[in-house]
């Protein structure tokens, strides 16, 4: 059987599912479209790209940059051990933050002949980076895409939950024009720690010293432009997690950064401090989160991540079970608002991503592999 006719027939039992499973259908159907305009495609030159976890804004900016040297197969399932085949034929597979590149994984895509795994994102923590050295593939990412994106938002949540905009909105909604239980704080003159002061973390403070906060600070290397800001003072964790009326994670997910937030540092903390995580969910134990919640020393919390998002953020769920109990329990405070890993999501980060990911993968076209790529990630 020829791929056309192959093609024709998964198309007709496509056409009998309609309707039966809606997400299914539609999974199937853009891998399908974009099978199709492979497969049409007259330039066999190009390095084949299989985009997994594909959203439409992916599509839109990367077909927007892309200089036709690459045949992009889009696929909108989520890489894992189960899906691995839908990158077949292709020599490049391109993931997001919530693809899981296991060891079991690594070494499925090597077996059908994958050699690069391209990140669109700046955290590699969901690859096995040992795998991908024992099975030859190259890993490269993208290490900043837009700094200024992800800190807004962070600043954005605070403000939302300082001035509890999230409350007033939906009052105003059903007509509820009171005051009352909507009073927030100045933002001049607060204490503010920032975990990892990087170029996310180093943006967050420049925002925030335009407000007038007192930054205390902490990271393994520590800036020394910020250090010599007036309102800037690098200390310990210990220090900051316990003088902070607002703590800002912008550190990345390791072992040893696994759960920082936790039932001990949120002992230390000042009774009603704000909680802001844009970074990596696991940075947070979110059951301690909750009993810090309940017993009030946690005044309010704003989260762009969670530790277990994979099966939740980026999907449409309203019509199901939500089976998490703990992030079922987390949605039930009023002051906690959640966004689904939606900061680094701006025009310009977008058009930053693609551009980066399609250079990555054009300089592994031209023959570069692992430390000879620009932005390569090694174990």
């Amino acid at each position: 059987m020829d791929n056309q006719q192959r093609l024709k027939d998964l198309q007709a039992k496509l056409d009998a599912l309609n309707g039966l499973d809606e997400r299914l259908y539609e999974q199937l159907s853009e891998h399908l479209s974009s099978e199709i305009d492979m497969q049409n495609s007259s330039d066999d030159s190009g390095v084949k790209v299989a985009m997994f976890d594909t959203k439409t804004y992916d599509k839109e900016y990367f077909d927007k940059l892309n200089p036709q040297k690459i045949q992009l197969r889009t696929i909108a399932a989520s890489l894992n051990e189960q899906t691995v085949d839908l990158a077949k034929g292709c020599e490049v597979v391109c993931i997001f933050v919530n693809d899981k590149c296991d060891a079991n994984t690594v070494m499925a895509l090597e077996k059908i002949g994958v050699r690069l795994i391209a990140l669109r994102c700046a955290g590699f923590n969901n690859v096995d980076l040992e795998a991908c050295k024992r099975h030859n593939i190259s890993v490269v990412r993208v290490p900043e895409y837009s700094p200024h994106a992800v800190a807004e938002h962070s600043v954005a949540l605070m403000m939302m939950l300082n001035r509890q905009l999230h409350k007033a909105y939906m009052r105003n909604r059903a007509g509820q024009y009171v005051l009352d239980g909507l009073v927030g704080f100045d933002m001049f003159g607060k204490t503010v720690a920032v975990l990892g002061t990087g170029k996310i973390g180093a943006c967050v403070i420049e925002i925030l010293s335009g407000f007038g906060c007192k930054i205390l600070a902490y990271d393994k290397y520590p800036n020394p432009r910020l250090g010599e800001m007036s309102n800037v003072d690098y200390t310990s964790i210990e220090n900051i997690i316990s003088a902070a009326d607002i703590i800002t994670l912008h550190i990345p997910l390791s072992d040893e950064s696994k759960h920082i937030i936790n039932d001990a540092a949120i002992g230390k903390m000042k009774r009603g401090v704000m909680l802001i995580n844009t970074s990596r969910g696991g940075l947070v134990d979110t059951s301690a989160l909750i009993r810090g919640l309940k017993t009030g020393i946690i005044g309010s919390a704003g989260l762009d991540v969670y530790e277990e998002e994979a099966n939740i953020f980026f999907h449409d769920i309203s019509n199901q079970v939500l089976n998490d109990e703990v992030f079922a329990r987390l949605t039930t405070f009023n002051n906690v608002i959640i966004t689904s890993h939606q900061a680094f999501l701006t025009q310009e980060a977008l058009s930053n991503i693609a551009e980066t990911t399609i250079e990555n993968i054009l300089e592994y076209a031209a023959g570069k592999r692992f430390d000879e790529l620009s932005n390569s990630v090694v174990c």
